[in-house]
């Protein structure tokens, strides 16, 4: 909408147009070297204390000889798309338009594929700069059925992967997920709609709700992402697909009696523990 090469200068375009001129001169810029390394301790800290918030990391990045204070932990925290994990009153509203769903999960036997399907976001560092990734995952085989990195925390690259996992492999007849706002936008939640598929949410901060998501997080973390040093998008995008590969076809699970994900998806030659 704005035009810089235009005649009318920037100010006035933007008092025409009704928004903030600083938002007009505003350039992002790249998080710095130290931010990014920073970052990579947040996201192993958090991996570990879910629980630990902005004055908690402080603290423990302080013990490791990170001199940072609370403030700029509480505005990387932001950026990286985490905070801390626990019960608190619901005294938020969603923002107009994002209805929040209950969580239809707790004491349901998960006993087959396509039964319920959960879909979450997460952080992931590179050598230079940052990604998310989300995927979309069958809670009774542990199957990641799609997945998308993107640069942002839109809700677009998190309705590709739902539309995909639809094309590919049918419907489940629940669909979990937390309350973010990609998740609660009308667009995402339009595409289930549509497929007729019952919606449920993890309740706010309740990582327990959502617990097998986090196990694959923390899987793929460790035995992938922190073991590299991605140089790029394109190089995290394949080095990721390689290890989903790897994760869904042939490492073994102990919770799917010695199976892997594929197997347990496509059939059920043995008996498998209800995931409740």
């Amino acid at each position: 909408m704005i035009d810089r090469t235009h005649k009318l200068s920037l100010g006035r375009q933007a008092k025409a147009l009704g928004i903030s001129r600083g938002s007009v001169y505003y350039r992002a810029r790249p998080a710095s070297d130290a931010d990014l390394a920073l970052m990579r301790w947040i996201d192993e800290l958090h991996l570990e204390y879910p629980f630990a918030g902005s004055r908690m990391l402080k603290g423990l990045l302080n013990d490791e000889g990170h001199q940072v204070g609370r403030c700029h932990v509480a505005t990387l925290m932001k950026r990286m798309g985490i905070a801390a994990i626990y019960r608190r009153p619901n005294t938020s509203k969603p923002a107009p338009g994002h209805k929040i769903y209950p969580y239809l999960l707790r004491k349901l036997a998960v006993t087959r594929p396509n039964q319920v399907w959960a879909m979450d976001i997460t952080y992931v560092p590179m050598a230079r700069g940052f990604v998310y990734l989300a995927a979309v995952i069958d809670w009774f085989s542990r199957k990641v059925l799609s997945w998308r990195p993107s640069i942002t925390l839109s809700a677009d690259f998190c309705i590709e992967a739902l539309e995909e996992a639809l094309s590919r492999h049918g419907k489940p007849e629940i669909f979990n997920t937390d309350q973010g706002s990609q998740f609660t936008s009308i667009d995402f939640i339009q595409v289930l709609k549509d497929a007729k598929i019952v919606i449920s949410m993890d309740g706010r901060g309740a990582w327990r709700d959502n617990v097998f998501v986090e196990r694959l997080w923390r899987t793929v973390k460790y035995e992938e992402v922190y073991l590299r040093a991605y140089a790029s998008v394109s190089e995290a995008r394949t080095s990721i697909e390689r290890y989903l590969t790897f994760y869904n076809g042939t490492r073994p699970h102990s919770s799917l009696g010695g199976q892997t994900p594929d197997r347990a998806y496509i059939n059920q030659p043995t008996p498998i523990p209800a995931a409740a």
